[in-house]
């Protein structure tokens, strides 16, 4: 039984408690709800079926977007009781790829004050916003401050739809409670010229604070939040390669933190992998494995694997000799200008690569890397639409006989290739992952199921484990534990035809599995208080909130 202050209007406007037709006779008496609502009562089965038909009435998925974030909005327990039940229908309505457009169009369709929007000019007031009793049972904030938004670049206040939708499937997906979760939005301007002209644009019309100015406002929220919640997980979304791996390092042994682009995307494309690899039948100790996109993703990536090699047997200096990271201005090699400090540890010596063709800079780009290294592993975290083309495929499947591909970046416009691309080119060989969901490949009159390597196989289960043994720190080892339990139950491992992941339909039970493993992990490096193996379920199972409508009582 809740007690519940609230009554009328204002009862029906909360949608943390509001159950719309589904109040009772009994509610509908004690909380003056007679004639605000229409008489029949409905079961939550009912709403669900209701709510469902109308998404699939929409003609655009903009509009079936724009519709759950408006369920969203106003009943919570509703919304989430039709995603978590049709999880593999609406997750890319609700992030990506849809989240990408909904964020361009954030401020056409903005209604509801959801999250907090922190901007510069009330900088000096941050602690005073957090302050308010509303926030009393925040556990979980993620943020951005909408500068790198998937693979379209600055949105700005547009941004925040990322971290709504982030928080979103950590109830989806792991079941926490909605009640105790914050997404936050730093708004410290744009670049976005198209935003700043718009007369619409929510957020501050100004050019983008940098510098010290900028690091000092990151500064103050991060001691609020501290002041605020000593035992919050913060999660970090989206911000520009500028600035996700130096915020990251500054605050990692200062909060319960992670940033997802960078550890989470790391931690489901190893997971992924270390499937792909079972399915090859080569060993990982013998992947050589060339990254496209050597931003903070994708060097976050290469540096989980490197752990995940080390581990294996490799020493340090052979593992890292197996990466070819190459970016903007081709593949890193040691002497180049542009390298930047978390990008050095994949930088290839002058002497490995003495000879190879190089392009009219100087530089040596992606076709020459496959055909002179001959990577059995391609990873695509670029946001550059087709770079994998055909001759790039081709000549990497010319001397690999099962090629790894994984074109992870999103929105699906900006995927490197298409999955029915790469099957034709590889004649069927070749074993692929990608970052936005695509329908299955039909090789040799056979379909096949695409994985897509969605961040939700692991940052829900991540945010689960450690707030189950209020862990006091996130580690590199924990994302490495994550990969390793996510590739474990991956139906690859019974059947080298099935997908490399487990359907999105079973997500929560994939979160629970993850957020065992970190829990263990967590336990294993010091970071929590002992815990007994036989209790960890139940510690799990009491963070795991259900979209259920409980019983109200009138509280006076």
């Amino acid at each position: 039984m809740t007690d519940v202050k609230l009554e009328g209007t204002a009862l029906l406007t909360d949608p943390l408690l509001n159950k719309g037709t589904a109040f009772t006779e009994d509610e509908r008496t004690a909380f003056a709800l007679h004639g605000l609502l229409p008489p029949h009562v409905s079961t939550l089965d009912e709403q669900v079926d209701r709510a469902l038909q109308a998404v699939r009435t929409f003609e655009t998925t903009l509009e079936r977007y724009l519709f759950l974030t408006d369920l969203q909005d106003s009943n919570e327990t509703l919304f989430y009781a039709l995603l978590t039940r049709n999880l593999a229908e609406l997750l890319p309505l609700v992030y990506t790829p849809t989240v990408g457009e909904g964020c361009q169009e954030f401020s056409h369709y903005w209604q509801y004050p959801r999250g907090l929007f922190l901007s510069w000019p009330h900088r000096d007031n941050i602690k005073e916003i957090l302050a308010h009793p509303r926030y009393d049972r925040v556990e979980v904030i993620v943020v951005s401050d909408g500068e790198r938004i998937l693979g379209l670049g600055d949105q700005g206040a547009g941004g925040m739809g990322i971290p709504i939708g982030k928080l979103a499937l950590y109830t989806a997906c792991a079941g926490i409670d909605p009640a105790t979760t914050l997404p936050i939005l730093l708004d410290v301007g744009t670049d976005n010229q198209e935003r700043l002209a718009d007369p619409l644009y929510v957020g501050w019309k100004h050019e983008r604070v940098r510098g010290a100015d900028y690091d000092a406002f990151v500064e103050s929220f991060v001691a609020a939040v501290e002041a605020r919640w000593p035992h919050v997980l913060l999660q970090w979304e989206d911000f520009a390669r500028a600035n996700a791996g130096r915020l990251l390092t500054r605050y990692r042994d200062r909060l319960l933190t992670f940033n997802d682009d960078i550890q989470g995307t790391a931690a489901v494309a190893a997971g992924t992998l270390l499937a792909a690899v079972k399915v090859t039948g080569v060993p990982l100790l013998e992947q050589r494995i060339a990254i496209v996109g050597a931003g903070s993703a994708g060097c976050g990536i290469a540096s989980l694997l490197l752990r995940v090699m080390i581990d294996a047997g490799l020493s340090e200096k052979e593992a890292r000799g197996r990466f070819y990271a190459i970016d903007r201005d081709g593949l890193l090699v040691e002497g180049m200008k542009t390298i930047l400090d978390f990008q050095k540890p994949f930088v290839q010596s002058a002497a490995n690569v003495a000879g190879w063709p190089r392009e009219n800079g100087g530089s040596i780009g992606l076709l020459e890397v496959v055909r002179n290294a001959k990577p059995t592993v391609l990873i695509g975290v670029s946001a550059q639409g087709g770079i994998f083309s055909e001759t790039v495929i081709r000549a990497m499947a010319a001397s690999v006989e099962r090629p790894i591909v994984f074109p992870l970046s999103n929105p699906t416009s900006c995927a490197e290739a298409t999955p029915q691309d790469l099957m034709t080119w590889t004649e069927g060989r070749a074993v692929i992952g990608t970052g936005s969901p695509f329908p299955p490949v039909v090789w040799a009159g056979k379909s096949f199921t695409v994985a897509q390597t969605n961040n939700a196989y692991v940052f829900p289960g991540m945010g689960l484990g450690v707030l189950a043994v209020k862990a006091g720190r996130v580690s590199d080892g924990m994302f490495a534990a994550a990969a390793k339990a996510l590739a474990e139950i991956s139906p690859a491992m019974d059947d080298s035809g099935a997908s490399l992941l487990p359907p999105v339909a079973e997500l929560r039970s994939v979160a629970v599995t993850i957020a065992k493993a970190v829990a263990i992990a967590a336990r294993a490096e010091g970071l929590c208080a002992p815990f007994d193996d036989v209790a960890l379920p139940g510690l799990i199972a009491a963070k795991m909130w259900e979209p259920v409508y409980r019983p109200y009582r009138r509280k006076r």
